[in-house]
């Protein structure tokens, strides 16, 4: 079978995770994968990551070949081995992007006003910014990185979206929200995937980011700004957050009560029959009869 330009969980287990982003093959940490391997024939050959030494063959040199392209849903990402074992892509939002689309398509067909704005709030590198302006919204993709909002506007030029109505913007997540209130501005969907922790915003004497204690006052501010029947997809990768409880929050700041916010765990399937859990979701669109 031809697995040219796809992504793949291989196998996981003791701390580690083996993905295929096309024919790129990749060693790299997984704290949550703490079962032991299924397949432990299929790693030899990886590309390695270790925390202080960075990226390296299984022979100990430096990788020739360090940039993938990885192909789904219509978006064709740009993976990139990076420091901290990073690669660009986040391969567990894949789960949410059928769901997206359909939710845009549903206000695409009633609306009488042109395409919905939907907001895409610590959109990292735009997988879900382009998988909605691919299902025609106007997409607002904010995340505070600077080179995380270039690698979006690069992954746009790959999935050939360039043109498509984007707003690239570089700014803290609630502070943009806030002004967004004041302008009067309102958005018809929401994605939403803040980090664990984060640095401050400029200004900030708060100390930084934190989901624990940030998550209530982000969807309040967020709810000032969404319109009729807005929808949301709520992620986290924070550790004692299970779907269940992302979903009661989602409920309780945004839904008054009427709406369900369907939980669901962040999984990816490997080749070998593993599952790696990488957090959680919950989904809320009061224009769908069937959650799922």
């Amino acid at each position: 079978m031809d697995h040219a330009n796809e992504y793949r969980l291989l196998d996981c287990g003791n701390g580690r995770r083996l993905e295929a982003f096309g024919d790129l093959i990749v060693d790299r940490p997984a704290p949550m994968a703490d079962r032991p391997r299924r397949a432990p024939g299929r790693w030899a050959g990886a590309i390695i990551y270790r925390a202080g030494r960075g990226w390296a063959t299984a022979e100990g040199s430096r990788p020739e070949r360090t940039v993938a392209q990885v192909a789904r849903e219509g978006i064709v990402m740009n993976a990139q081995l990076g420091p901290g074992g990073q690669v660009g892509l986040f391969p567990e939002h894949f789960a949410n992007a059928q769901w997206l689309r359909e939710s845009v398509a549903t206000r695409s067909n009633a609306a009488s006003g042109g395409a919905p704005e939907i907001l895409n709030l610590f959109g990292h590198t735009g997988l879900l910014s382009l998988v909605g302006a691919a299902a025609g919204a106007r997409v607002t993709h904010v995340d505070a990185s600077r080179p995380a909002v270039q690698a979006a506007r690069r992954n746009a030029d790959t999935s050939e979206l360039a043109t498509h109505p984007i707003r690239w913007i570089v700014d803290d997540a609630m502070a943009f929200v806030l002004r967004e209130g004041r302008r009067g501005r309102r958005y018809a969907g929401f994605i939403v995937d803040p980090p664990s922790y984060g640095h401050a915003a400029r200004g900030d004497d708060a100390g930084g980011w934190r989901f624990e204690a940030g998550i209530d006052d982000l969807l309040e501010a967020c709810r000032e700004v969404a319109g009729p029947n807005a929808f949301w997809v709520l992620t986290t990768h924070t550790q004692g957050w299970s779907a269940d409880r992302l979903a009661a929050t989602l409920e309780r700041h945004v839904a008054d009560g009427h709406e369900h916010a369907e939980p669901r765990q962040l999984e990816i399937m490997a080749d070998s029959g593993a599952v790696l859990g990488l957090g959680a979701a919950a989904r809320c669109d009061p224009l769908r009869r069937d959650p799922r």
